[in-house]
């Protein structure tokens, strides 16, 4: 069975940073897509990022130049380094693995951009 778990969310004020993280449990192999949503309250989950197995990479335009997904294969971890945080990104981030047609989530973490 495939879980994931986050960690790293949290208060912060504007501008400041974050560093959120998704460790992988369970056998899902090698080939797979991470990647990290968020929601806001009364709005829709959205993508924020993604990386593919081979390293490639996919922005949101909102949050371009400030976050960058990495991934570390070999601790089936994702990681989400947010810079220059503002108000507007707060919401619950969850992380995401897509393996071929199977989707699977994260329980999600509090990210709150708020002075």
């Amino acid at each position: 069975q495939v879980q994931l778990v986050e960690s790293g969310g949290g208060l912060v004020q504007p501008g400041g940073s974050l560093r959120l993280s998704c460790a992988v449990s369970g056998s899902i192999g090698r080939l797979y897509t991470m990647g990290w949503y968020r929601q806001a309250p009364g709005k829709q989950r959205e993508l924020v990022a993604e990386i593919t197995s081979g390293g490639n990479t996919n922005y949101a335009d909102s949050v371009k130049g400030r976050f960058t997904i990495s991934r570390d294969n070999a601790k089936s971890t994702v990681y989400l380094q947010m810079n220059n945080l503002k108000p507007e990104d707060t919401a619950v981030y969850y992380c995401n693995l897509i393996k071929l047609v199977s989707w699977y989530w994260g329980q999600g973490t509090q990210v709150t951009v708020s002075s």
